[in-house]
């Protein structure tokens, strides 16, 4: 007789069975039986099962026609069981490793029990973290050993489902325990198993990873199943009655069963009809059961089992009414995640703003970087009032310059400056969870030009959307946006398209930008150092940008071969999109072809683009948005489209590159070689269609954006006095370190 006998049901989950197969057959336990319970012979899942069957014995599936549904295959699978213990297991669920070595190990201390129950995790469909519900439920006071139900009276299984337990084969034939039919059948097993059980266990530990399907759970959907959930209910309430079971018992039992009869009755999207039925057959059902001198519970709860037990659906779903006005208000203000946390947060909203407080975060965290902080710079010498405190992700911290305040993010400090702030900037966005309070102002700083379609344009585009997440929640951070600022008419254009709100567009140049019109040979040369670039050489920077349709970073070059075509003196600083400057990236600077050293230095991790940009003579990208900003030194720019048309497909596009680049294009490493070695890529037709490119897009970048940012927003200046862009002919780009030839 093997240990234990692991039931399988497959039915609609065939492309993920052979998962649930594999978790229990590496479980270095091996005294096991699984039973994978299939439609019907030549079906995809029984075509899984007979393969596994074939390569190991301890797999014996069997037949179960789907009309039969959940509770029909699990029966047939317990019949077919020969082992000491059962554990049912959902097709697309999956054993935690170590578990079965667990159970055995707890089973062996605490005897044989009736049933033995565990914890398990709910996973996300998508990448996210896994709950642990059914550690909520076992109460402080559960003994370490065996014990009988009556000493935990609130453990009444009706809240588990059937895999979170394992249950003595003997003890289910001797009760005759079987699985209901129909719909909620896990309510009507796990309830009349925890009525029949006299030994029960609890093991502290995960045992089942179940996955929560992206199309939900068929308790939750709308239709009349749900009147089903009635059925179970009046079935382990009957059999409780039946076996005399003390108040004491009964009590937990038949609050937990209409809780979540309640729920539906409550909930208007599970039954769209009938509603009104449903309550009045679930107020005969708690006037029949209702348990001896049972206590309804207090608060909103409480009146709906009084409003139920007499009856009253006119005034039951008026309270519905209201408590769902209620909690769509509630929606409609976000909350972060925690208890605590929201309490702390709700506190420091009812204080008053700090008039002198700002706040500042780029890139959801990443540091000191961007616009933001080029705001924050210019701010302590125009506004030194103004006290700023930067958000950064905990393993980020360290990056932060010393002497500038920050608060790491989730922190209590982080919230606390986010309630209290009265100016928030940020080139992304803060988290859904901030509230704009009246009197704040938020500015968004973008952190480019777009080429590629952004925000709600990204709607029609099937990669990107789903990697974008709920646009409705994308146009409620936009809602709290005061200002947001262009570096061009064209990013006007587009982000009024792409972030329809009401704020207001400040064309004043991106801050970051500022640099490019302020810096001088000497900090080009100091940077250049910074580097590592060799005096003397023409440094290259290649950025390429993210693929929505790639999951890592791909260079989509051999560089040292690049640099072999492109001369001697040409070295390659590499520099990844932000995705993936923490890691994934190939090696680079760590050595050459035969042994010589590698003319290839990655950038990748160095916190400020803009001083990249500075050290490099000359910018290859594919479609970044790291040319516009670069296009503002009036240095060469070389466009590598080799998959321009799968770009612009996938990721969508506000304007054809191809027809107006910023300097020379190729589409095959060969062709990128010789526009370097024959030097097309500095050349007069390079240099006009670099002169096109930054009378359209280097419009508002002139070296003294973020000053009008300060002047506008942290000190109320009005906008005729605020200082007006220079002319695009009148200003002087940092120099180069090597002599090229400008537009």
């Amino acid at each position: 007789m093997p240990r234990f006998s692991i039931i399988v049901p497959s039915h609609g989950v065939a492309g993920r069975l052979s998962q649930a197969l594999d978790s229990v057959l590496a479980q270095p336990f091996g005294d096991v039986e699984l039973i994978p319970v299939c439609d019907a012979p030549g079906s995809p899942a029984a075509d899984v099962a007979a393969r596994y069957a074939a390569r190991d014995s301890r797999v014996v599936p069997v037949h179960s026609p789907p009309s039969a549904g959940l509770a029909g295959a699990r029966n047939t699978g317990m019949r077919a069981a020969t082992g000491a213990y059962v554990l049912f297991l959902d097709g697309d669920d999956t054993l935690v490793p170590g578990a079965l070595t667990a159970l055995d190990a707890r089973l062996a201390d605490t005897g044989d029990v009736d049933v033995l129950y565990f914890e398990h995790e709910r996973a996300p469909w998508w990448e996210g973290e896994p709950t642990n519900p059914a550690a909520l439920l076992w109460p402080r006071t559960v003994p370490d050993g065996a014990f009988a139900p009556g000493q935990v009276p609130q453990l009444t299984g009706v809240r588990l489902p059937a895999w979170s337990a394992a249950h003595r084969r003997g003890f289910l034939l001797e009760r005759e325990l079987r699985f209901p039919g129909g719909h909620f059948t896990d309510v009507g097993f796990c309830g009349l198993v925890a009525l029949h059980a006299e030994r029960i266990a609890v093991l502290r530990r995960v045992v089942v990873r179940h996955l929560v399907r992206r199309q939900g759970s068929r308790s939750a959907r709308p239709g009349e199943h749900h009147f089903e959930l009635l059925d179970q209910t009046d079935l382990v309430l009957t059999r409780a009655a039946e076996l005399g079971l003390p108040a004491e018992r009964s009590g937990p039992l038949f609050a937990q069963l209409f809780a979540a009869v309640l729920k539906t009755a409550a909930h208007p999207g599970r039954l769209p009809a009938r509603r009104r039925a449903f309550f009045r057959r679930a107020s005969r059902l708690y006037r029949r059961h209702r348990p001896a001198g049972f206590r309804p519970p207090g608060g909103s709860v409480g009146v709906q089992h009084r409003l139920l037990a007499a009856g009253a659906y006119t005034a039951f779903r008026t309270l519905r009414s209201v408590n769902r006005a209620a909690a769509v208000a509630r929606e409609r203000l976000p909350r972060p995640k925690g208890l605590r946390t929201r309490l702390r947060y709700a506190r420091a909203l009812r204080r008053p703003l700090d008039p002198h407080l700002a706040v500042y975060c780029a890139y959801w965290g990443r540091g000191y970087a961007c616009s933001p902080a080029a705001i924050h710079a210019k701010a302590r010498q125009l506004a030194p009032h103004i006290r700023g405190v930067w958000l950064v992700e905990a393993d980020q911290a360290h990056t932060m310059p010393a002497d500038v305040e920050y608060a790491v993010i989730g922190s209590r400090r982080y919230w606390e400056v986010l309630a209290r702030a009265t100016y928030l900037v940020n080139n992304a966005n803060f988290a859904d969870a901030v509230v704009k309070r009246p009197g704040s102002v938020h500015v968004q700083t973008q952190h480019g030009t777009p080429l590629k379609k952004m925000g709600v344009d990204q709607v029609a585009y099937p990669v990107v959307a789903a990697a974008t997440g709920s646009f409705a929640r994308l146009l409620a951070r936009v809602d709290r946006w005061d200002y947001n600022l262009t570096s061009n008419r064209h990013s006007t254009e587009m982000w009024e398209r792409a972030f329809p709100g009401a704020h207001e567009t400040l064309e004043y140049g991106y801050p970051r930008n500022d640099v490019y019109c302020t810096a001088t040979a000497d900090d080009v040369a100091r940077v250049r150092r910074e580097l590592g670039v060799p005096e003397g050489s023409t440094a290259v920077l290649y950025a390429p940008t993210h693929r929505d349709y790639r999951t890592g970073f791909e260079t989509g070059l051999d560089l040292e071969a690049f640099c072999e075509a492109a001369g001697e003196n040409v070295v390659v600083l590499l520099r990844a999109h932000y995705f993936y400057d923490r890691g994934g990236r190939p090696d680079a600077g760590r050595g050459g072809r035969e042994g010589r050293v590698s003319r290839i230095i990655d950038v990748s991790s160095h916190r400020s683009s803009e001083d990249v940009c500075l050290a490099a003579d000359a910018l290859i990208t594919d479609y970044s948005s790291i040319m516009f900003d670069y296009a503002n030194l009036d240095r060469p720019i070389v466009v590598y489209a080799d998959d321009w048309d799968v770009y612009r497909e996938t990721r969508g596009v506000y304007f054809d590159l191809m027809e107006s680049p910023p300097g020379a294009v190729a589409r095959t490493p060969g062709e990128l070689a010789r526009v370097f070695a024959d030097g097309s890529w500095a050349g007069p037709e390079a240099a006009a269609a670099r002169a096109a490119f930054r009378e359209r897009f280097c419009q508002f970048d002139d070296g003294r954006a973020a000053e009008r940012v300060v002047r506008r927003v942290l000190l109320g200046e009005p906008p005729e006095s605020i200082p007006p862009v220079l002319p695009l002919a009148e200003r002087v780009p940092a120099p180069a370190a090597s002599p090229l030839v400008r537009s």
